[in-house]
């Protein structure tokens, strides 16, 4: 087994072209499971069949907790985004950050706006031994590199479409 590396500092390079071009898909299916309820008891898995997660509602939402849920997922994706982007980031300026930490905390609540539902995001990063301003800086253009902080900014293409 080959040891893992981190991405190649070719990933920064600013593409040209005219439309969205995608480089890799991830596809997660999520059946219901017991409840029927795929947030409350649904099983969320990977068409690669590396990810395969018991789904539960919180506790707090009144549920049984004992699982990942939603917000966990989305948190977790959120924090490894940025952290890698991060990481990209340094590596182009000669930084080294081995104990840089991204936490990122997602919460689901309340819509004022419309009554319904909305999720907020909290990101929390730490670099220690690095310059104030210095990681200041790093960490404002991973804002604008990280997808992620660009969704949160600023939405995403989403499309949702029934099949027979």
């Amino acid at each position: 087994m080959s040891k893992l590396q981190p991405p190649p500092l070719t990933l920064l390079e600013k593409y040209r072209g005219e439309e969205f071009q995608p480089l890799y898909t991830a596809t997660v299916t999520v059946e219901g499971g017991e409840a029927a309820h795929g947030r409350a008891s649904g099983i969320a898995r990977s068409d690669d069949g590396a990810l395969q997660v018991d789904l539960r509602l919180p506790a707090e939402l009144g549920g049984p907790g004992g699982g990942s849920n939603p917000e966990q997922l989305f948190a977790a994706g959120y924090a490894a985004c940025f952290h890698g982007a991060l990481c990209l980031l340094a590596a182009k300026a000669g930084l080294t950050i081995p104990d840089a930490t991204v936490k990122a905390a997602i919460t689901f609540g309340r819509d004022p706006v419309d009554g319904l539902y909305a999720l907020a995001a909290h990101i929390t990063i730490r670099l220690p031994g690095l310059d104030r301003a210095v990681a200041e800086e790093l960490v404002r253009n991973t804002e604008r590199l990280c997808p992620y902080s660009k969704m949160a900014r600023q939405g995403i293409h989403s499309v949702v479409v029934l099949t027979e």
